[in-house]
C-alpha cells in the first residue's frame, strides 16, 4: 500500500483519489478552496463558492461515457448524482424528425447517461468521496518537496510544502489541480525542464441562461444539443432538479454579439430560432452569464523521450483543457484519471516507467480526444470569422475534416449515421475508429 496525495479537489482529482483507495492505496487529497461542502445540492448552486474552477456556474454535461466509468469504477457515484436531482438522459432523444426510421437498435442503452448542473454533480462526487478519503479543504500547495532521483538530471518529487509551512511527503503525487496549475512553473524551480506547451484561445464568448420548469419537465429536443448557426450557435443542456441551460456562443470578434450580455437581445436572439424558442418556457433563476477568454491548452511532461520529473503526474485540465462548448472536460479528464490508476498499479515501483507508461497511455487514449476538439473548434471560429468579415466560408480541405463535415449532414437523415456521430460526441469511440468501419464512409458520403 503507497501513501498518495491529490493536489485538487474538484470532480477529477476526487474521482482518482477515489479509484486509487480502491486499490488500497493510502489517499489524501488537498484542495486549494476552503469552503466545506454545502448542507444541500440547492445550497450548493445558491451559494458554493469554488474559486479554482471558473465555469463552476455555466453549463456542464456529463457525456455517456463518463456514466460508463462510473458503472464500472466508481461505485455509488451515480447513485449520488440521482439522490441530488441529476437527470437521465438518453443521447439518442435528439434525433431530429428527418429520420423516420425509429426501431432500437442493440447496445441503444450505451447512449444513457445522468448529468446535470455542476455545483449538483460535484457535490454528488464530493459526498461519496469524503465518506471514503481524508479531504482537506483549505489547503494550499505552494511547492515541491525534493527526494532521491531515479534518474540522474531528472528531479524527483517526494512531497509538498503548504502554505502553512507544513511538509508532507508521500510515495506519488497527482496534480489535479485544474486550469490554473503551477506545477510547470513549480517543476522549473526543482531543476526541471518545462514541459513542452501549446496554447491558444479558441476565439468564442459564451452567453448561459439557466431556467427552472414550474412542473419538473424540462422542454422536448427538437434539434440537436448544440446546433450551429450562421454565425452563432445555440447549446441546450438538461439540468438537475428541474432545471435547464441555453447557451449562445458566438465569436469574440463579433461586435455587435456582445450585447447579448443584455437579457433583453439574448432572449430575442433565442425566440427567433424556432426549434429553440421553447427553451425560454421556464422561470429565470440567473441573469446572462457570460464568459470569454478560454484557453485551449495542452501540456506534455515527457520532452525528447525523457520524463520532466518523476514522482507526480497531472490529470485533467491540468495537462490539457478545452474551451466548454463540447463539454468533454469532465469527460476527458475521467478518461484520464481512471488510465493514470492504471498505470500507477502496474509501476508504482519504478519512478521513471510510471512516467513514461503515464504519458505513453495520455497520447495514445486522451490526447486524440483533445486534438479532436481543437480541430473542431478551429473549424468552427474560421466559419464564425469568415461570415463576420463577408468572406465566403471556408471549405474544408482535408480528407478528414471533409468526411466530419458530411457526416454533420448525412445523420440528419440515417439512424445509424445518427448513432455513429453520436458515439464520437459522447466520447465512446475515437473519429478514427468510427470511421474505419467498412462502408461508412461510402455510406457517409452517399446520404450527404
Amino acid at each position: 500500500m503507497a501513501k498518495i496525495l491529490v493536489l485538487g479537489g474538484g470532480v477529477i482529482g476526487l474521482s482518482a483519489a477515489m479509484m486509487l483507495a480502491r486499490q488500497g492505496h493510502s489517499v489524501t487529497v488537498f484542495e486549494h478552496d476552503s469552503e466545506p461542502l454545502p448542507a444541500s445540492p440547492e445550497e450548493a448552486w445558491r451559494a458554493w463558492e469554488r474559486r479554482g474552477v471558473t465555469q463552476f456556474r455555466q453549463p456542464h454535461f456529463l457525456h455517456p461515457s463518463v456514466r460508463h466509468l462510473l458503472d464500472s469504477h466508481l461505485p455509488g457515484v451515480k447513485e449520488a448524482l440521482l439522490r441530488v436531482g441529476c437527470v437521465t438522459f438518453d443521447r439518442l432523444a435528439t434525433m431530429p424528425p428527418s429520420i423516420t426510421d425509429r426501431m432500437p437498435r442493440a447496445g441503444d442503452e450505451r447512449f444513457t447517461t445522468i448529468t446535470g448542473r455542476r455545483p449538483a454533480i460535484e457535490y454528488a462526487f464530493a459526498s461519496v468521496a469524503e465518506t471514503q478519503i481524508p479531504v482537506h479543504r483549505g489547503a494550499s500547495v505552494e511547492g515541491l518537496l525534493e527526494g532521491p532521483s531515479a534518474r540522474k538530471g531528472i528531479p524527483h518529487v517526494a512531497g509538498v510544502r503548504t502554505l502553512d509551512g507544513e511538509e508532507v511527503f508521500a510515495d506519488f503525487i497527482i496534480d489535479a489541480m485544474g486550469r490554473h496549475s503551477k506545477l510547470p512553473s513549480w517543476l522549473e524551480g526543482a531543476g526541471g525542464r518545462p514541459p513542452i506547451e501549446e496554447a491558444e484561445i479558441s476565439g468564442f464568448i459564451y452567453y448561459t441562461r439557466h431556467f427552472r420548469s414550474a412542473t419538473g419537465v424540462i422542454p422536448l429536443y427538437r434539434a440537436e444539443l448544440l446546433t450551429y448557426f450562421h454565425s452563432f450557435s445555440l447549446l441546450t443542456l438538461p439540468g438537475d432538479a428541474g432545471t435547464w441551460s441555453v447557451t449562445v456562443f458566438v465569436s469574440s470578434d463579433d461586435q455587435p454579439l456582445k450585447k447579448l450580455r443584455d437579457p433583453k437581445h439574448w432572449t430575442a436572439l433565442v425566440a427567433a430560432c424556432p426549434l429553440h424558442a421553447d427553451w425560454l418556457d421556464g422561470e429565470p433563476i440567473t441573469d446572462v452569464l457570460p464568459m470569454g477568454g478560454i484557453l485551449d491548452r495542452y501540456r506534455r511532461f515527457v520532452v525528447d523521450g525523457v520524463p520532466v520529473a518523476t514522482g507526480i503526474v497531472s490529470v485533467g485540465d491540468s495537462w490539457a483543457c478545452t474551451n466548454p462548448s463540447l463539454g468533454r472536460g469532465i469527460a476527458m479528464g475521467l478518461m484520464h484519471a481512471l488510465g493514470t490508476v492504471e498505470v500507477i498499479g502496474q509501476h508504482l515501483d519504478n519512478p521513471l516507467a510510471l512516467a513514461l507508461a503515464q504519458d505513453s497511455m495520455t497520447e495514445t487514449r486522451v490526447t486524440p480526444w483533445y486534438r479532436n476538439t481543437i480541430e473542431i473548434d478551429r473549424r468552427r471560429i474560421a466559419r464564425f470569422n469568415a461570415l463576420i468579415e463577408g468572406r465566403p466560408e471556408p471549405q474544408p480541405t482535408d480528407p478528414r475534416a471533409h468526411i466530419a463535415s458530411a457526416l454533420l449532414v448525412a445523420m440528419m437523415y440515417d439512424a445509424d449515421l445518427y448513432r455513429a456521430n453520436a458515439e464520437i460526441s459522447s466520447l465512446l469511440e475515437l473519429p478514427q475508429e468510427v470511421m474505419a468501419r467498412p462502408g461508412l464512409v461510402d455510406r457517409i458520403m452517399e446520404v450527404a
